[in-house]
């Protein structure tokens, strides 16, 4: 990242390196110059050479040119960190491991008011209590959508048979235009009627996805049928409404659950 923010500065410092050149003296007389006759650039460097004798050179720096090159520069480093900062503790598409992420403390989630199939008012305090799997997605999506859903269903199904742990699956639409109450209800019956779908305004699904970190936008619009790239992180949150874990594509079902399995094993010999 701080490679890619000095490329950054460097690529940015070359229009201010030139304006520097042209507020120099030196160099506009040496372009002006360039327009003058040869006779004319003789006689003015003959009268220099005069001038040199009678009075010695004394060199003067100018420092406003310079004071307006390293004020952008710094700005753009602070830019930079803040950014860098910032990234560190977002979850940032494709990224993930298969030891998972722990994102614990308050930096990712938030309050939210959505609506569920049964058009009820869900909020995060719905959730407290519950050990939760919480997943960002669309009914429209071609191929990761449906693989991840169905990955949370089988992952479901092995946490309760193999590790006797009961986990809330939570589907947030990010489509709220064309994912009604009831298209969720359809859409989440065939993978597992477990699964808590939540829908809601347009206003209503920016804020929670800002909140959880998730990224997307719709690409390859052609009137009302387009489609929506985003990350596909699954969050797995305490009963306090804590984020303890991400998880990436990467993960299959089984490996989903034994990492949940082993996350809550430790979560309850810690405490």
């Amino acid at each position: 990242m701080f490679r890619s923010a000095f490329l950054s500065i460097r690529g940015r410092s070359k229009p201010a390196v030139n304006q520097l050149q042209r507020l120099d003296p030196s160099k506009r007389c040496l372009y002006r110059g360039y327009a003058k006759s040869t006779r004319q650039s003789s006689e003015r460097s003959n009268s220099h050479e005069l001038q040199s004798e009678m009075h010695p050179s004394t060199k003067t720096t100018n420092y406003k040119p310079l004071m307006a090159l390293a004020i952008p520069v710094a700005l753009l480093g602070l830019a930079g960190y803040a950014r860098y900062n910032d990234e560190r503790r977002a979850i940032q598409k494709g990224e993930g491991s298969r030891e998972g992420m722990t994102v614990k403390g308050p930096i990712i989630g938030g309050p939210f008011e959505l609506i569920n199939t049964d058009h009820q008012i869900v909020t995060e305090r719905d959730l407290h209590g519950h050990w939760v799997l919480l997943y960002f997605g669309y009914t429209s999506s071609p191929d990761i959508g449906p693989e991840e859903v169905q990955k949370m269903a089988k992952a479901i199904d092995i946490l309760e048979s193999k590790h006797n742990v009961k986990l809330l699956p939570v589907f947030v639409t990010i489509d709220p235009q064309r994912d009604s109450p009831q298209q969720l209800k359809r859409y989440l019956g065939e993978f597992d009627p477990r699964i808590v779908g939540l829908t809601g305004s347009v206003n209503s699904i920016r804020q929670i996805a800002q909140e959880y970190r998730i990224f997307f936008k719709k690409v390859e619009e052609d009137g009302s049928d387009y489609l929506i790239e985003s990350s596909h992180n699954m969050y797995l949150i305490s009963p306090n409404m804590e984020i303890m874990r991400c998880f990436g594509v990467e993960y299959n079902a089984t490996e989903l659950a034994d990492a949940i399995g082993k996350e809550l094993k430790m979560q309850s010999g810690s405490s």
